[in-house]
């Protein structure tokens, strides 16, 4: 899991932006719904938050502008230097550190009564082993009555219509124009995806196209609500894209 893991966003990094049509806005919107969520879950600001697979800091940065102190941790070494160079970009201050969500109790230092992994980071757990020592960890860096946060893809849904192609977009943004899409390729039993991503931009009288190759499993909410439940934690909670304007649904739970 980790090598394929690890080379997708090694491979993405630099290019992990040209996937939104503005993704400064896109931080600003997140961060906003995020603090939202946690107020009414009555984490607010300035509470210590751990973001266990913050990528390039898509939610990091966002809650970390809004008064939250925010340590931010990835997989990927190339993914957390971005981030540690949009911080100072955008005059917003973080910690940051290079850990795999699976060994988090031993790699990450100190207790957080908040801790986030959004943006389908958990479905890269390919199996029940992977996902339990995941959810374990998470919840041992968590307070007593801490607040674990994970987002991913609705997968109740996306089985059943198993999409082959989806997220055509041409942008016509500052960093210039581009072409996004994504061809899905399943497993026979429907329990796992390859997302292969196409970026398209001009170049010269063509077009350059890059792709970065994932592999995720379609897990479906009873699944996750499971795995947190085996790993001692309590009062899960699914909070839809309408409720939260978040673009992916939502689960929280609790350590006792």
């Amino acid at each position: 899991m980790s090598d394929a893991v690890l080379g997708f966003y090694e491979g993405l990094a630099e290019e992990y932006h040209l996937l939104f049509a503005n993704w400064a806005q896109s931080v600003e919107r997140q961060g906003a719904a995020l603090d939202a969520l946690l107020r009414r879950c009555g984490a607010p600001p300035p509470r210590r938050v751990l973001d266990c697979a913050c990528g390039i800091g898509t939610q990091a940065l966002g809650l970390a502008a809004r008064g939250y102190n925010v340590h931010a941790t990835d997989l990927s070494p190339a993914a957390v230097a971005r981030a540690e160079r949009e911080a100072r970009a955008m005059n917003v201050t973080l910690t940051t550190g290079v850990a795999d969500m699976r060994t988090l109790d031993t790699q990450v230092a100190g207790l957080f009564p908040v801790v986030l992994a959004f943006d389908n980071a958990v479905p890269h757990l390919l199996t029940d082993e992977d996902l339990d020592a995941a959810a374990r960890a998470m919840a041992a860096k968590l307070t007593p009555g801490g607040l674990l946060a994970l987002s991913i893809r609705d997968y109740d849904t996306l089985v059943a219509q198993q999409p082959r192609f989806t997220s055509e977009r041409v942008l016509d943004a500052p960093e210039g124009r581009r072409i996004l899409f994504q061809l899905w390729d399943w497993s026979a039993d429907g329990r796992m995806y390859t997302v292969h991503q196409f970026i398209l931009r001009p170049e010269g009288s063509g077009w350059q196209t890059t792709e970065h190759t994932g592999v995720y499993r379609a897990l479906h909410r009873v699944e996750l609500e499971r795995a947190l439940t085996r790993a001692g934690l309590m009062d899960t909670r699914w909070y839809l894209p309408e409720e939260t304007g978040f673009y992916q649904p939502i689960l929280t739970a609790r350590r006792p």
